[in-house]
């Protein structure tokens, strides 16, 4: 037997023998619920807890976490969006029982070679320099090919866009993926024409087993986004310094807190290939976040040179700022449609918005999307260009979510900062939000 597969059948013995132990406690906080975590460690346990943390909404107020030697533990206190305790009996079974899955901290165990089938959809990914009309010209590409966006998310960032999306073959009553491969080469071969060949095009009907919002960060990383000109937003700050007397590396991260916030700087240190030994976040007053991590390269060593230093301050500024999306944000939501996503980022290359960051989703029927939206300088929407918009779009509902430009200090129509408001009248649709990249492949 191979030395590689004596260390697989060894490691799964000692997970056999050591089970992760999960408890969520409602009892120990006044105002959180608290999820202990212990599991034996391995590279991306911190991440694979985390993320499913995050997938859930849920908002982790603080949190500590020691992974020494061969043992993981972790303690979240956690809330729902509006601030209050986790009671729902689902989610705290689904919780349990995602965390003590071997499969949520193995996701290899599932598949070995890294990628699995899908009859639900062919996934796209794009990346590259953002420009003004791309969005609209990839949508109408889809639509003409008759791919129906059943999903899709995009960040932009220092010039750069990633987006991923899931379309269905809309040319089948019943959906599901595109099986033709000289159709899927078809659709290749009109998107790279349209990108112009900028990153190629490689084409599968499958579905990458990595985490969606993971890949999305991966693709910018791998795209330099980092590196790319641009300022870094000065309410964020990363420090790097040296812990002689352990012979750990700690990193400070302190910037505006949000949703997702821990996922995106764990799951950046992860892909680094750097361990979080030791670490705690909390929320701070005013609207703050602090990190403390305590890390070593997976090979056991520090920071050990200045570049590297500065790589690691430049990676988790980007990490920080790629979900960060100033602006006005809209929730749309209406009954789905053909070439309705290509309509739509069509009326708003033609109002001459830029689409920053969105989220699509389109499930029985119904889309729901939230785009961040801002003028090609990074300027607020201003109130005429949204009557423009709306008088478009017809009989069309936007929830305006948060509006930078209303006097009332981000909300809209006299409603109070931080609240919802309902404009217009019932909503339009969604496909949805890439604005400018090039293709890196679809598969």
């Amino acid at each position: 037997m191979a030395l590689t597969d004596d260390h697989d059948e060894y490691a799964k013995l000692v997970r056999g023998m050591n089970p992760p132990r999960v408890v969520i406690d409602n009892e120990a906080s006044d105002d959180a619920t608290v999820i202990r975590v212990d599991s034996v460690n391995s590279h991306g346990t911190l991440l694979a807890v985390v993320q499913v943390i995050a997938d859930l909404n849920l908002v982790i107020r603080k949190a500590y976490f020691s992974s020494d030697g061969s043992w993981f533990m972790d303690v979240f206190n956690v809330t729902d969006r509006d601030g209050n305790k986790v009671l729902d009996t689902p989610t705290i079974s689904y919780i349990q029982t995602t965390l003590e899955a071997e499969d949520c901290y193995y996701p290899e165990a599932r598949n070995t070679v890294g990628i699995v089938p899908s009859e639900e959809y062919t996934s796209i990914e794009l990346t590259g320099t953002d420009r003004p009309g791309l969005l609209s010209e990839v949508c109408a590409v889809l639509a003409g090919m008759q791919c129906a966006v059943r999903s899709a998310e995009l960040w932009t960032h220092n010039t750069r866009v990633a987006a991923v999306v899931q379309v269905t073959d809309a040319a089948k009553a019943a959906g599901g993926a595109i099986e033709d491969e000289a159709r899927i080469a078809d659709i290749s071969r009109r998107l790279d024409n349209l990108l112009r060949g900028q990153n190629g095009v490689r084409a599968a009907a499958a579905a990458s087993l990595t985490h969606k919002e993971r890949r999305l960060h991966q693709m910018m990383f791998e795209d330099r986004d980092y590196g790319a000109a641009g300022r870094p937003d000065p309410r964020t700050e990363v420090s790097v310094t040296h812990c002689a007397e352990r012979g750990y590396t700690v990193v400070v991260v302190r910037c505006r807190d949000r949703p997702k916030l821990l996922f995106d700087t764990v799951c950046t240190i992860t892909d680094m290939q750097y361990v979080v030994h030791h670490g705690t976040v909390s929320s701070e007053p005013g609207g703050g976040a602090y990190q403390e991590y305590y890390i070593r390269h997976v090979d056991g060593h520090p920071v050990s040179s200045e570049a590297e230093r500065r790589r690691v301050v430049q990676c988790l500024e980007a990490a920080v700022e790629r979900r960060t999306a100033d602006g006005l944000e809209l929730e749309v939501r209406t009954d789905d449609r053909a070439g309705l996503l290509s309509d739509v980022t069509r009326i708003f290359r033609e109002n001459g918005l830029t689409i920053r960051r969105a989220e699509i989703s389109s499930e029985d029927g119904e889309a729901v999307d939230t785009f961040y939206l801002s003028d090609p300088q990074g300027h607020p929407v201003e109130a005429k260009t949204i009557e423009a918009i709306r008088a478009q779009i017809g009989e069309a509902a936007l929830r305006v979510k948060n509006n930078p430009l209303a006097d009332d200090g981000g909300s809209s129509s006299g409603v109070a900062a931080g609240s919802t408001a309902f404009l217009f009248g019932n909503l339009f649709k969604f496909y949805r939000p890439f604005q400018n990249f090039g293709l890196i492949k679809l598969y």
